[in-house]
């Protein structure tokens, strides 16, 4: 048994090779009630399990644990957040971890407090903007008829909101983030150079419900210049990685029981390569998260020690 433990640490202790970089996915299976999982890669094109459940949900009316974003700080700490009710909760769920082993204990942000009609919080992003040393945290709600009516019911009719921090001990109020004119969810920053952002977007109209871009000079905009879909019908969450070659957006091609990627050099053309990634069966979508090839050993070698203390 002994020597057993031994292989496999060896294996993965060695999985990052020569590289310097590698990556992880935050994830989560159905029905949401077990908790954060999480994907490694080492390239940003081929994704593996870390066979454990990182953090089992403990706060918001239905406990669960959807779309967790991950970001680290400056000073190696990681924040998540995520979705914790379908409706009904007027914020996200919160934590940190210096390790990814050990978290703080859960908090519940309610973001939406001065909003009594906001029915529900989906999918909070995290951006950590250095170039003013704080984060910002999007997120898409509805409240009924706040907005020009569109195509959608009104209590689907999603715009994007946000707010900003730089200890997650103090937060803005709740703020407009992105007004489109239709109703938008699951959207992610971006920065490719200074004063240069780009936002990936879900259409969430009935006709659409498929990934676009806009661009803006400040991560909290304005956004402009929206583009045409580049993704097909039904498809959502999108999950961004720069892999030192271009941008490799990957979404939950939800229609077609599958995970796609699109990839880009310019944000303005993009190529389908859902065929040339390797996404495992069962995860649904999140944030990726580089990190170092020595961080990512330290998590495998402490995630086998854990389970062996099981």
């Amino acid at each position: 048994m002994r020597n057993s433990i031994y292989i496999i640490l060896v294996c993965l202790l060695a999985s990052c090779g020569t590289a310097k970089k590698a990556y992880l996915f935050t994830s989560f299976n159905e029905p949401a009630t077990s908790g954060l999982r999480m994907l490694y890669s080492r390239d940003g094109y081929k994704w593996e399990h870390l066979d454990s459940n990182m953090l089992a949900p403990a706060i918001g009316s239905q406990k669960i644990m959807r779309d967790p974003s991950m970001v680290q700080g400056p000073d190696g700490t990681f924040h998540l957040v995520w979705t914790t009710a379908w409706r009904g909760d007027n914020g996200f769920g919160y934590a940190s971890s210096k390790d990814l082993i050990h978290w703080s204990e859960q908090q519940f942000l309610p973001v939406m407090k001065n909003e009594p009609e906001t029915v529900n919080v989906w999918a909070p992003e995290l951006f950590y903007d250095a170039d003013s040393a704080r984060y910002i945290i999007i997120w898409a709600s509805t409240i009924p008829n706040r907005y020009p009516k569109g195509v959608e019911e009104e209590k689907n009719n999603h715009r994007m909101y946000y707010t900003v921090t730089k200890d997650f001990k103090t937060f803005t109020p709740g703020c407009l983030f992105l007004e489109p004119g239709f109703s938008v969810i699951d959207a992610v920053i971006l920065k490719r150079a200074a004063k240069d952002y780009v936002l990936v977007l879900k259409d969430n109209t009935r006709p659409n419900r498929n990934l676009k871009v806009a661009f803006a000079a400040s991560p909290l905009g304005p956004y402009n210049n929206i583009s045409p879909a580049f993704t097909g019908l039904l498809t959502e969450g999108p999950a961004v990685v720069n892999t030192g070659k271009e941008w490799v957006i990957y979404y939950d091609d939800y229609g077609k029981k599958r995970f796609g990627a699109a990839a880009t050099t310019d944000f303005r053309s993009f190529r389908d390569i859902s065929d040339s990634v390797h996404v495992p069966e069962g995860h649904k979508h999140g944030t990726i998260v580089p990190i170092s090839c020595k961080k990512l050993k330290q998590l495998q070698k402490d995630l086998l020690h854990k389970k062996q203390q099981l």
